[in-house]
């Protein structure tokens, strides 16, 4: 069986760690990018006899991961893995006010880790697999915030949506390829993650919203991250991904 390679950036926790904890399958070749190792991923991986490979790396300094993705990727025979596929999922929430309030610091990590890192290891990825035989595809996990507008969120709002346009140049780029990859923005549903949590506890003088996140989940209206995860790597796996390089699995 001719082994998978995937890349997750976000995978210690949240949706990240449940994408990869569906994808330990014994064709799978894993490497996980977050800032925390991931000891729950660690033990799986060791029990389905899986080979994991795990970083720890801040992507708020996408430069450095990388130059250690672009040496890891040219150490692999390019012949090695019958599909590769890289999956930007890694995301941070600004604090959650005003941008008139908002702290350069934070503005800037929420634009490196969310827009700056994704175009950056889109990049590598694709520059050092472009001899591959494998099939490739780059899975963006993108946000419908990235295509509606919300009062103190313009930093992960600019992300997703620069996330979402960058992906619709990328196509482009390797439509014009005889072996270009297959790319995609996904928007992966409304999930019950850290930062369902950090929107329903905000402040409501800062955060106009919050009390419609507070209803999704009382109503029980989130996905879990194991369902979100799911709907995520189905949609990857379809025959048409790539079709649409801006899409959300709710229109699938």
């Amino acid at each position: 069986m001719t082994p998978q390679l995937t890349i997750i950036t976000g995978a210690s926790r949240g949706m990240g760690l449940e994408l990869a904890l569906q994808l330990l399958q014994p064709d799978q070749q894993l490497l996980c990018i977050s800032r925390q190792s991931s000891q729950i991923l660690e033990r799986a991986a060791k029990a389905a006899g899986v080979p994991l490979v795990q970083w720890q790396q801040d992507l708020a300094d996408g430069e450095q991961a990388c130059v250690r993705l672009s040496t890891w990727l040219r150490d692999q025979p390019s012949n090695r893995f019958g599909q590769a596929t890289l999956i930007n999922n890694a995301g941070v929430i600004a604090p959650i006010v005003p941008l008139s309030q908002s702290s350069p610091h934070d503005l800037a990590i929420a634009l490196r880790v969310g827009l700056e890192a994704p175009l950056q290891l889109s990049a590598t990825f694709l520059r050092c697999t472009e001899g591959w035989s494998a099939q490739r595809r780059v899975l963006n996990i993108s946000s419908g915030l990235g295509r509606r507008a919300m009062a103190s969120q313009a930093a992960y709002c600019a992300a997703k949506a620069g996330m979402d346009h960058f992906t619709r140049c990328l196509a482009m780029d390797e439509a014009q390829k005889p072996h270009g990859a297959l790319v995609c923005s996904l928007a992966p549903g409304v999930i019950d993650t850290d930062m369902q949590v950090q929107l329903r506890g905000a402040d409501a003088a800062a955060f106009p919203e919050r009390d419609n996140f507070a209803a999704l989940k009382d109503k029980g209206l989130l996905a879990s991250p194991a369902e979100g995860a799911a709907r995520v790597l189905a949609y990857l796996a379809r025959a048409d991904f790539g079709v649409n390089p801006v899409a959300d699995v709710r229109d699938a």
